[in-house]
């Protein structure tokens, strides 16, 4: 009797109180969770190619496909000048940041209303969910990758050392997803409109970035500033500048660089100040 009484007061208890206000992001408490971070992103990866025909082949398919339609519309029928590259090289080139960005967002987008029972019935550091989400779309990033590697192969053109800025960059078009997907995950809890136009968003969003044609067709000044507010231009720029050479990625870059930290600071404070409801409204 009295071991157990003992043991009855060893046991630690833990007291889960809601966050007050907006500055309560506790970094410390999401590095304790880091290994469910991990198996909600290695879950994310095997549902996506659960009982699929093809596989991870479809992640080599898409972006073959997407290009041989670019070059055709774009590359040969309105002949888009594309800063004397070869167009499948040029469109593959920002077409890779941009499906890293799309596959990131729609997941993240949809991640709390897709992990509803998770939320309801344990605590864990919601940002978790949408931060495995993004993590998630790097596997079929890195698969689509080699198609890249494949078309530099065959027009026989070798990067410079510019290609050591890759992991920075593609970090940045991470970062970009995961700024706007916690902004739309946590809308989405209260209002599935989202979920449907996401989509939309994302679709309108790539013609709105230099992925068929350069920026250079942009004029400078004013509107070459306020293309710069789609942090994407940033992403897609100085990624086909790390690869492929070229002009070095102008103002438009720091306009894209501040306009991602804005929404990802403004992003996870939201995201915290709703937190409070998902296990009720979801």
């Amino acid at each position: 009797m009295e071991n157990h009484q003992q043991q009855k007061q060893a046991t630690p208890i833990t007291y889960l109180k809601p966050s007050k206000g907006w500055l309560s992001i506790d970094f410390k408490e999401l590095w304790r969770y880091r290994e469910l971070t991990y198996f909600l992103t290695w879950r994310d990866i095997k549902v996506r190619y659960k009982q699929a025909v093809l596989g991870i082949a479809w992640a080599l398919l898409q972006p073959v496909l997407t290009v041989l339609i670019f070059t055709v519309v774009f590359g040969i029928l309105l002949d888009t000048p594309s800063q004397g590259l070869p167009y499948p090289l040029f469109a593959i080139s920002a077409l890779l940041p941009w499906q890293l960005f799309a596959n990131a967002l729609q997941r993240s987008s949809i991640s709390l209303v897709g992990n509803a029972n998770l939320i309801t019935k344990i605590y864990f550091p919601r940002l978790a969910i949408p931060l495995s989400a993004v993590m998630a779309a790097l596997v079929d990033f890195g698969v689509s990758f080699f198609v890249l590697i494949g078309m530099m192969v065959y027009y026989r053109f070798i990067p410079g050392w510019n290609m050591l800025w890759l992991p920075v960059i593609i970090l940045f078009a991470l970062l970009t997803a995961l700024a706007v997907g916690l902004w739309l995950s946590a809308i989405n809890v209260q209002y599935r409109d989202v979920q449907h136009m996401v989509p939309f968003i994302v679709q309108v969003w790539m013609y709105a970035s230099p992925i068929v044609y350069p920026i250079e067709i942009i004029p400078e000044g004013i509107w070459r500033t306020l293309y710069g507010l789609n942090p994407m231009v940033g992403v897609i720029q100085s990624y086909r500048w790390a690869l492929l050479g070229g002009d070095q990625p102008d103002a438009t870059m720091l306009i894209s660089i501040v306009v991602v930290l804005v929404l990802l600071v403004s992003g996870v404070y939201y995201f915290r100040r709703m937190e409070k409801t998902f296990a009720d409204i979801v």
